[in-house]
Formats: C-alpha cells, structure tokens, sequence
C-alpha cells in the first residue's frame, strides 16, 4: 500500500478517507488573518485610552500659556494641561486664568476650570501645531468700564485684529494658521464700573467666535440676564449675532450686529433694569441693529408692548404698542446724535402719535441730555384709555372728545428741567349712560413749571384755568398743580349736586369725593371734610362751591369746602 506524508498533504485524510483538523499552528493563522483588523483597532483604543496618561505634557505647559498669552496680549496661566485622544486628540487645560490689566483692577479677565483644545491633525504633518476648537466649561468673564470711557477688552480686540490668521472652515492648512472656533457653555458674563461690581450680569451664557474670512469675525451669543441684588426668575433671553472686522484703532472697528431681547415679562424686566419691579405687567420685546464701526455707528431699536397693564388690576383694553428709535452712536457707544422715536412707527399704516427727539451726550450723565417730546394730535378718546390702564376708577361709561397737542422740552445745558406745554382742543367730557350734556367745554391746557422738592429741582404740571359746566349759569373754573410727590385741585363755581357727583364720577380718582359734596347756602369750616352728614336727595338748584383738594401720592383724595354760599342761576 502507498504512504502519504502528512507533513507535506494540504489536507490530512485518514485509511478510511476521514478528514482530520487542522494542525492549530495552521488554524491560529487563518484565524488572524481573517480577524487582523478588529484586533488592530481594540489596540489603538486601548493605547488612546491608556497611553495619554503616561505622556507627561505639563513639560509644554510654560510654551502654551505664553503662546496663548500672546494673542491675547494678557498673561495666561495655567495650572495642568492634560493630554487626551478620544474622541479627537487635544488637550484639557486646568484653572485657566486670564490676568487683568493693572489699569482695569487686579481680578482675572476670565477664568475657567476646564478648557479643552481639540488639535487639527492635518497641521501635525506640517509640524505645525493648530486647534480647531476651543472650548470652555462655565467660565467666568469680567467686562470693566472705566469712568473715563475705556473697556478692558479694547487691547484683546486690538491685538486680535493685528494677528494674521486664516478662515475657520478653511480645509487646507496654508502658510497662515486657521482661527479656531472658539465656544464657551454656561458662562457668567459680569460687569464692573471701575473697581465696583455691578449687579447685572448675564448667566447661563452660550458664546461661539470663529473666522468667516480673513479679515471678519463672527460671533453668536445667547444669555439670561439677572441681578444679583434682588429676586428675579423669568427674565427672557438675550440673543446676538454678527460680524467684527479689523482696525487700526477700537474706534475703527467695523460691525455689524443684531440683537433682542424677547420673552421678557414686563414686571421683571423692569426689575433687572432699575433694580425693582415698577408695578407692571404684560409682555416685551426688544430688538437692535448696529452698522459702521465701534466709534460711530447707525443704531435702530424696536421696542413691542403687549398687553401691558398695572400689577393691581386688570383694565378691560390693556396697552399694546410698538415704539420706533433710530439714532447716530458716537464716541464708543456713549453718546446718541440725532435721536428720533415714534410711537406707532413712521412709514406705518397710522401716523405717529408720540415722537421724541434729541441728544444724549453722554449716557452716563442723564441730566446733561438734551430731549423733546411732542404730538400734533393725540384723540383725547386715546389719553383716556391710556388712563383708563393705569387707574381703576374711571368708568367706562366716560367718553371723552378733542384732541392733545403740544411739545415738552429737556434742556441739559441750560436750565436742566423740563419746559412746555400741552393743549386739549375742543375738549368734551361725557357720561354716555346719563346722555347729559359735556361737563368740560373749550380748551384743557398744562403747562411745565419749575418746583423745589426736598431742596432740590424739580418739574411740576400746572392745569391752567378750565371751564366746567356743573349745571350753573356760568361754567366753574378747575385749576391745579401736580408734581413728583403730590397735587392739588381748586374748584370754584355755580353747581348742580346731580352735575358735580356726575363730575366726580368722570375724574375718578382724583373727583372722589366730590359725590358727597353738597351745594349749600351755608358756610362750613374751611378745615372740614367736604362730606355731608345725611344723606339727601340731590337738588337741581345751582349753588356756589369753592372746593379744594391737597394731598399726596398714594393718600386718600380728601376735598375740603372754603366758603359756599347758595347763589341761585
């Protein structure tokens, strides 16, 4: 019988023509060839995951704070720089602090806990090193304006512009390096007038800057805005988006912005404005353009009411509103020429009811500012819904007829207090359930008067003597002076009880009071309440009234008889 030799066989077959496994050193390398890549590839995992830690990088970490330093143009420091290859090599940076410069204060620009720089593989082949993100977790930024106009990231902003570099989406390495894309998650972006802390800030802040070309930025921010010194919660978002170009100086910056403010509930955002809630309610929203350059700039702003009303009660037709601002920004943002708004806004269906106009100097200094508000014409229909919203006590019932028109001026440079005057034309003031005659006839005008409150000047409003018809032969005489901290009223004339309860009920809140007023033929105290003392049927005989009205903000309204004395029409 023939012999085989089952060394030099492909395959072994035993007598019986069985075949035989194979021998294992033959198996183990079929089976490494066929499993060779996912082999490999747990491999690198492991040596991605394993190795970072065994590479000591913090030997680079005086080269890095300096490199970065330098395009900042601020000292950096850093307290570990790891390396990390999964899920994309680069670094993670602890403690990364930005110092401030002298002249700004002593606390950092920015600090952060964890910074992460991803590498861009491509530039390691050109022995190269660039980042194409860089990203910081809940960092913390410190904007200061000093009382002589600078910002503290006017030199940042400066030196970035001088520095070369090359598009973010720019695929191909090239001689000059790419501009990462810089992104910042949970920041706090606080701000400081000279060494003092203010309480603003904006929390919650989501900021993203990258290249778009070689001589342009862009940049996106979203943000929650919060006080530190009160209780705010629902505050609206702030969004803003738009490009920074390069300049010789701050002032020759190119920009071009757009923001808003939306989502905003009147009552708190009056509180993170002023600090407190003025007593509103509704909704808000505000809306910016910027276009030139940080040194001048055409602005236009469009501020929406919706529904606004006082907190305390709820009117049946609440204010809406949209009002229109444009304006010339000089100097860095602090001072506005050529200021106008409307309200509606010009070019719209309606023409504009309210304008103003003027100058802002400088924004820190209020009383310098230069303002003029005016109307040709407001319905006096509107006026009494506007105050139909702010008080509870007029009636709807009250109708009113005329227009108002006028101007009020502010002279910052000259005698620092409002002036002026507004004129109700044919003036009417009707109850539609009664369908009684008009009780106001002719002209209603006030007029803007200089006053002293608490030893310092203020603006008052003085009610010219108007016509009031209350049933008499003549009509009564209304004049009266209102200012900052109270008011008051002087009413003289011929009057029918019927007609001055009908009067008080038309000028609620201001005529309480008067309903219980009687025209008598007597003389009462001049100290006394103007109240009768039982209750009467109301006569239709004309008697003479002299009544007056003195009081604060806030108080009950208390009319007082000076003399009355029964004169018969």
């Amino acid at each position: 019988m023939q012999q085989t030799d089952p060394s030099n066989a492909e395959d072994y077959r035993d007598l019986a023509g069985h075949d035989e496994p194979a021998l294992p050193r033959r198996g183990l390398g079929r089976h490494l060839r066929r499993f060779w890549p996912i082999y490999a590839g747990l491999a690198v995992v492991l040596g991605l995951a394993l190795l970072p830690p065994l590479i000591n990088v913090n030997r680079f970490q005086r080269r890095i704070a300096t490199s970065i330093g330098g395009s900042l143009g601020r000292p950096v420091h850093l307290d570990r720089i790891a390396l990390s290859l999964l899920p994309l090599p680069g670094f993670e940076i602890q403690n990364f602090v930005v110092d401030e410069d002298p002249a700004f204060g002593s606390e950092p620009v920015i600090r952060a806990n964890t910074v992460r720089a991803t590498l861009r593989l491509s530039s390691l082949w050109r022995r190269r090193v660039e980042f194409s993100t860089i990203s910081f977790t809940e960092p913390s930024l410190n904007l200061v304006h000093r009382a002589d106009g600078k910002w503290n990231i006017e030199s940042v902003l400066l030196q970035a512009s001088h520095i070369d570099v090359a598009p973010t989406g720019q695929r191909r390495a090239g001689a000059t390096p790419r501009f990462p894309y810089i992104e910042a998650k949970g920041a706090r972006i606080n701000f400081k007038q000279d060494q003092e802390k203010k309480p603003f800030s904006l929390i919650e802040s989501e900021f993203a800057l990258w290249s778009s070309d070689p001589n342009q930025w862009r940049l996106r921010l979203r943000a929650r805005p919060t006080r530190t010194d009160s209780s705010v919660s629902d505050t609206g978002v702030i969004e803003l988006e738009g490009t920074l170009g390069r300049g010789d100086s701050l002032a020759h910056i190119p920009i071009n912005l757009e923001g808003q403010w939306r989502d905003a509930p009147l009552g708190e955002a009056t509180r993170v404005l002023f600090g407190d809630d003025a007593g509103w309610r509704g909704n808000t929203a505000l809306t910016a353009n910027i276009r030139g350059t940080v040194g001048e700039s055409a602005i236009t702003t469009q501020l929406r009411l919706i529904g606004a009303r006082r907190a305390d009660f709820v009117p049946q037709q609440p204010i809406s509103a949209d009002v229109h601002c444009v304006a010339t920004a000089m100097g860095i943002f602090h001072s506005y020429e050529d200021l106008r708004c409307s309200w509606p806004p010009e070019g719209g269906s309606d023409s504009p009811i309210v304008a103003l106009t003027g100058a802002i100097t400088d924004i820190r200094h209020p009383e310098a500012w230069n303002i003029q508000v005016g109307t040709s014409g407001i319905p006096a229909s509107t006026v009494l819904d506007w105050l139909r919203v702010a008080s509870p006590g007029i009636s709807n019932e009250i109708s009113a007829t005329g227009k108002l028109s006028g101007s009020m001026t502010y002279d910052g440079a000259g005698s620092r207090q409002w002036t002026g005057q507004m004129t109700l034309l044919d003036a009417g003031l009707t109850n539609s359930a009664k369908e009684s005659v008009s009780l106001v006839s002719g002209v209603l005008q006030v007029k803007l008067v200089p006053v002293r409150i608490n030893s310092g000047a203020a603006t008052g409003v003085q009610l010219m003597p108007a016509s009031v018809l209350l049933g008499g032969h003549d009509p009564a005489t209304l004049d009266g002076h209102f200012d900052a901290e109270g008011y008051s009223l002087h009413l003289t004339g011929a009057a029918t009880e019927e007609r001055l309860k009908e009067f008080a009920r038309a000028t609620a809140p201001l005529g309480l009071g008067l309903g219980g007023t009687s025209a008598t033929d007597t003389t009462t105290d001049a100290a006394a309440p103007a109240v009768a003392d039982t209750p009467t049927e109301p006569t239709a005989t004309p008697a003479h009234v002299d009544l007056t009205s003195v009081g604060r903000w806030g108080d009950p309204h208390n009319w007082q008889t000076q003399t009355a004395a029964h004169r018969s029409r």
